[in-house]
């Protein structure tokens, strides 16, 4: 068998075309600068969606069901972990190697990373301190990797990856190191994602001159890897897993169920803590989709007309529309809210914030039952927030105990949000390629056909058929 054409996979995360604009370089690779559409599988997260690009199930098969979900087997919501076996079915890297002996894949900051089996590593994975303390760091395979690319680099940027100081900052990082995988390792098949679009999407909205700012950015950053991939003659798919749409409203789900007497808390300390064992319903809240818990099959209706009546909720799947999404996996649910398209969910259950958990105040995502997108913000009515923000890291770095809480309360802030399908192709996900035969602008793609592209294109040259049969 013929060794595998060398193939860069770019994911940019949120890029539309509408964005694209801006991007001069990125938008190239495109033919005639035309991208082709990319249609998502349900819901648009990141997570879901990148389990279907490396796959090609939908979650229904994969199981990945959002960014996180309810565990009945531990009665946990549980947000970003990051072990691949949580993903069901083949993954591209592994049908490349029965096809192409020898294949070898890296992956830099795609999810699911940790023992996903891929050859070469790359993800964030902090330093959880005894004291309390995080410090930034990343996790590779093989292990001497995370040595040389601090070395070379500095640490992995964790704190401008996500929170308040999100920024440029780490994908240029991931972009350096990209090029330092292809440059040493030489992989066949190179798995980079870059988010830096969607911090300030989330931030100031898909429209303003600070979306198109962001463009403009990302595009300079990666412009040196593309011209690196050109030289190397290495194929580049470059595409996104959603668009983010402007948003100006938060539905708070958890907190009308336990207006409802729905939903139970705990309290410690005199902080609320969400008592999924014990609520007769609660929600998970996910960007623009939610997946209801509900204990009794009796409550089913009650609470699908109860969520239904809120502003903002657009649809509440049962298991027909659950499966008219393929969704309809045991992790989901037993009712699934889908936002309006100016609409996204909370996860807020606390009535009164003076009662809300410590960890609501902090960028902290493996402790929220659910997604918050207010962690890309300083509190704005707190004017001494900077000050206090530094003092706390000032005695972070001493060796000393300190909590930063920093986030608002105020979920009004968010200006940008993604996971109900787009009703606007310039509002969704993108395929550029740079072999213009191997993508159709006009009738455009499934995420669930990527894995499918991407073998045909690291086959001998001229087995990538034309792009309408793909």
């Amino acid at each position: 068998m013929s060794r595998a054409r060398p193939l860069l996979v770019l994911n940019v995360a949120a890029l539309t075309p509408r964005l694209l604009r801006h991007m001069p370089r990125l938008r190239s690779l495109a033919d005639g600068g035309r991208p082709a559409s990319l249609t998502p599988v349900f819901p648009a997260v990141t997570c879901t969606v990148q389990s279907s690009l490396l796959t090609g199930l939908y979650p229904r098969d994969h199981g990945i069901v959002g960014n996180g979900w309810y565990f009945r087997e531990l009665g946990e919501v549980l947000l970003w972990r990051q072990h691949n076996r949580l993903v069901r079915g083949e993954k591209v890297w592994e049908t490349a190697r029965r096809r192409f002996p020898g294949h070898r894949t890296a992956n830099i900051c795609w999810w699911y990373a940790m023992g996903a089996g891929t050859d070469i590593t790359v993800t964030p994975r902090p330093v959880y301190h005894a004291d309390g303390r995080k410090s930034p760091d990343c996790y590779t395979v093989p292990a001497g990797l995370r040595d040389e690319l601090t070395r070379r680099l500095g640490p992995f940027p964790l704190f401008h990856y996500w929170g308040p100081a999100a920024s440029l900052a780490s994908t240029r990082w991931i972009v350096r190191a990209t090029r330092h995988v292809l440059r040493t390792a030489a992989p066949d098949l190179t798995l980079a994602y870059l988010p830096h679009l969607d911090y300030d999407l989330q931030r100031h909205g898909p429209h303003g001159d600070e979306a198109r700012a962001a463009a403009a950015e990302l595009d300079a950053a990666v412009t040196p890897l593309l011209d690196f991939a050109q030289e190397r003659g290495i194929t580049v798919v470059a595409l996104s897993e959603y668009g983010i749409t402007a948003v100006d409203r938060p539905v708070h789900l958890n907190r009308a169920l336990r207006e409802a007497g729905l939903l139970s808390v705990h309290t410690q300390a005199g902080m609320e803590y969400l008592d999924p064992v014990t609520s007769r319903a609660f929600a998970v809240a996910d960007h623009q989709v939610a997946h209801l818990h509900v204990r009794d099959p009796a409550d089913v209706p009650h609470v699908r007309n109860l969520v239904a009546a809120l502003p903002g909720v657009a649809r509440v799947l049962d298991e027909a529309g659950k499966a008219e999404l393929a969704v309809d996996h045991a992790r989901s649910g037993e009712l699934v809210a889908v936002a309006d398209s100016r609409s996204w969910f909370t996860y807020y259950y606390w009535l009164d914030d003076a009662r809300a958990p410590d960890f609501a105040r902090c960028v902290d995502i493996h402790r929220k039952p659910g997604y918050d997108p207010a962690e890309l913000f300083m509190d704005p009515a707190d004017p001494l927030i900077r000050l206090k923000a530094a003092g706390a890291l000032l005695r972070t770095r001493l060796g000393l105990r300190a909590t930063l809480a920093v986030v608002p309360l105020d979920a009004t802030c968010v200006r940008g949000s993604h996971g109900r399908l787009p009703d606007d192709p310039e509002d969704g996900p993108v395929l550029l390629c740079s072999d213009a035969t191997a993508v159709d602008a006009r009738a455009g793609h499934l995420a669930v056909d990527l894995p499918r592209l991407l073998l045909r294109l690291a086959g001998p040259p001229g087995d990538v058929p034309p792009a309408a049969s793909v």
